[in-house]
């Protein structure tokens, strides 16, 4: 053969079907854009210096996986209706004379065209685009904008790299469809018809029996713990429900309208259901991705977009106060630390600082607490912090984080009058719920629950601990602390004592750093004159953390959006090769109709039915999806000291209605390209 046969016959083939290659070509330059900015992003030297930028930098790294992995599996779907369609043309060439590695040197030239072109067009509106991406990012870090212009020779090595094993397995998986069949196989392959699965009803009810198992441990779960350890099993079974349910249902679904001959035999439903019938299985799968896709995106825009409009709600959620002071001790049994003593001294020395500055504390809570770590069950609280550790996804609902506060300083710091006879308590928990009338410590304690109280000093800490709260007002504290001790032998796991002040100061954010940044000088000096006695001490501020949270959480919504725009081009292009590969599918069949008197009017009467009868399915499951999937990303978010449920169902009822826009104008012009083939405009 001439040089450079293979390569025209593979570029030939490639424009003649670029119906079907022009947009998949689009598809695999835009995945290989959004992994070189991701990874742009990720490896941006400036993150190191930004506040928030090494959880950026983490978030941003994982996305990078993410669109490995999605661009993996995304191109090797789409890839296949390419192959289904490119099948015809390769069982010719088979019967002209050409064998399998005749076919397989011109699938493998028209594999490296597709590649070239992918990664130069993608690499190239990469690194156009690489600079702009920084810009948005730093400006929503809050980062100071500079304009020099990289390339890194790491990033694109890692580019080039991991696309490269992805054609590559594209290539091997084509060549293995090409390879076990044979001619006539391949010429009839877009003719063939499906068979519904066997036992199908047996597949929908365990379809149905896993969507509800996943149902319901999405909204059962009350605790941000639970939740982080079942998210990813609940996300799983809902796929595999999504996908059974949807090819059972398409078959169920044309069953049923066939047997309902007052539907079925009408122009504009015939042609549309007895479509459907004849690739069951695959309209199943496809409305199925279609679903998963649309999940994904408004969970996704969910989350991110709640976390980052939701960000001055976490930060004064986790800093209640604009300065907070904190002092911590270990007791130990022959050694009782005076706490009254203690504070008096922090105070003190807190106070002094505030006077040399000339500040009036406002909102001003002072108080001592003990706090371990165990697991609260069944009215009984165990303090091992072995015991948490080694905890399973079954008993981990139980673990805790338990602060004492005595009375007194309650009643202080909330402003309340409560009295407690012998051995009662007043309990408010964070991130969990606790109906048992009594807790009872290991060493025989017993404490009477006497009420819950709805608000409690302190929350700050427990925003800050991923594990649930139980904050426990009791009468005497150090009794309380010889009960849980002797448990222990080993002195590291004793209860600890905490002295906390948190105040407000009304000062500009730089003030509040300053007069933080004293406080915390005079505390060391205090612990390194032996004065304080600390085993450690904290000053945090509100407004130096400020920037960290903002960063962080718009580093998260900043990826969101990226994995929301690239899963938004996966859901178009399979919406648009679903329509274009249905549409030379039915052709033969409106071609038909129209001979025997179909309009062109009654074929998009026929469109329309197909569109209210299929394509509206996936829309309303990624729905259905998002609002039991509500109360889980609730417990989520609370994990990032995030509880404003209003905000949540407004983003989500604004994401909502912008992607069922988006959806629908998807599905016109995709309908119209699917209405130009089998009327016979195209």
């Amino acid at each position: 053969m001439k040089t450079g046969f293979y390569p025209r016959l593979a570029w030939d083939g490639i424009r003649k079907n670029k119906r079907f290659y022009l947009p998949y070509i689009l598809t695999c330059a835009g995945m290989v854009m959004m992994f070189y900015i991701i990874h742009h992003l990720a490896a941006m030297p400036a993150l190191d210096s930004m506040a928030g930028g090494a959880t950026t930098k983490m978030t941003l790294g994982f996305g990078v996986w993410v669109i490995a992995v999605f661009a993996l599996i995304f191109l090797t779907y789409t890839n296949s209706f390419l192959m289904r369609r490119r099948q015809k043309e390769f069982g010719l060439y088979n019967i002209l004379g050409m064998g399998k590695k005749n076919l397989g040197l011109v699938y493998i030239w028209e594999t490296m065209m597709v590649f070239a072109i992918s990664m130069t067009s993608g690499l190239v509106c990469g690194i156009a685009l690489s600079k702009m991406a920084e810009l948005g990012l730093v400006h929503m870090l809050y980062g100071e904008i500079t304009y020099d212009f990289t390339i890194s020779t790491e990033v694109l090595f890692d580019t080039f790299l991991v696309f490269g094993i992805i054609f590559a397995f594209l290539f091997l998986k084509g060549m293995f469809t090409l390879w076990r069949l044979n001619a006539i196989s391949l010429i009839k392959s877009e003719n063939t018809g499906e068979k519904p699965p066997r036992a199908n009803y047996l597949l929908g009810i365990g379809g149905i029996l896993i969507l509800a198992a996943a149902y319901y441990i999405a909204v059962s779960i009350e605790s941000p713990l639970l939740a982080l350890s079942w998210f990813m099993i609940a996300v799983i079974m809902v796929i595999i429900a999504t996908y059974m349910l949807f090819i059972v249902g398409s078959v169920m679904m044309c069953r049923i309208l066939q047997k309902n001959k007052k539907y079925y035999y009408q122009k504009k439903h015939f042609v549309a259901v007895s479509s459907m019938v004849y690739r069951m299985k695959r309209n199943g799968a496809g409305l199925a991705s279609i679903c998963i896709l649309s999940t994904m995106v408004l969970v996704m825009m969910l989350g991110s977009g709640s976390l980052y409009f939701g960000a001055e709600d976490s930060l004064k959620t986790r800093y209640p106060g604009e300065i907070s002071a904190s002092a911590e001790f270990v007791p130990f049994e022959e050694d009782h630390v005076d706490l009254s003593e203690k504070k008096d001294h922090l105070l003190a020395a807190i106070h002094q600082v505030l006077d040399e500055s000339g500040v009036i504390p406002q909102n001003e809570e002072c108080y001592v607490s003990a706090s371990v770590t165990g697991m609260l069950a069944d009215g009984t609280f165990t303090a091992n912090p072995e015991m948490v550790n080694s905890a399973k996804v079954n008993t981990m609902k139980n673990v805790a984080q338990v602060y004492f506060v005595p009375l007194n300083e309650y009643n202080a710091c909330m402003s309340a009058d409560e009295t407690l006879g012998e051995g009662e308590v007043l309990i408010h928990c964070v991130r969990r719920n606790y109906d048992d009338p009594q807790i009872r410590l290991s060493d025989g304690t017993v404490l009477t629950v006497k009420k819950q109280v709805e608000k409690i000093m302190g929350s700050g800490d427990a925003a800050m601990d991923i594990i649930p709260s139980v904050f426990v007002v009791v009468n005497d504290l150090e009794a309380i602390s010889d009960s849980v001790n002797s448990e222990f032998t080993n002195p590291d796991y004793f209860i600890r004592s905490e002295l906390r002040c948190g105040f407000d100061t009304g000062l500009e954010a730089e003030e509040q750093i300053r007069l933080a940044e004293e406080i915390h000088t005079c505390l060391s000096e205090m612990n390194a004159e032996g004065e304080g006695g600390f085993y450690s001490y904290n000053v945090e501020c509100r407004e130096e953390e400020r920037a960290d949270f903002y960063g962080t959480f718009g580093g998260i919504f900043y990826l969101g959006i990226i994995l929301s725009i690239v899963f938004i081009l996966a859901t178009v292009l399979i919406i648009y090769f679903k329509q274009v590969t249905e549409g030379y599918e039915d052709e033969s069949r409106f071609a038909i109709m129209q001979k025997v008197g179909m309009t062109k009017k009654d074929i998009r009467k026929s469109i329309n039915s197909q569109m209210l009868t299929v394509f509206l399915i996936p829309l309303a499951g990624a729905v259905l999806h998002v609002c039991f999937t509500f109360a889980m990303v609730q417990e989520l978010l609370a994990l990032f000291n995030l509880r404003n449920v209003s905000l949540m169902i407004l983003i989500m009822a604004i994401t909502v209605l912008i992607f069922g826009v988006f959806y629908g104008i998807v599905y016109k012009v995709t309908s119209n390209a699917y209405y130009n083939i089998v009327s016979g405009k195209q």
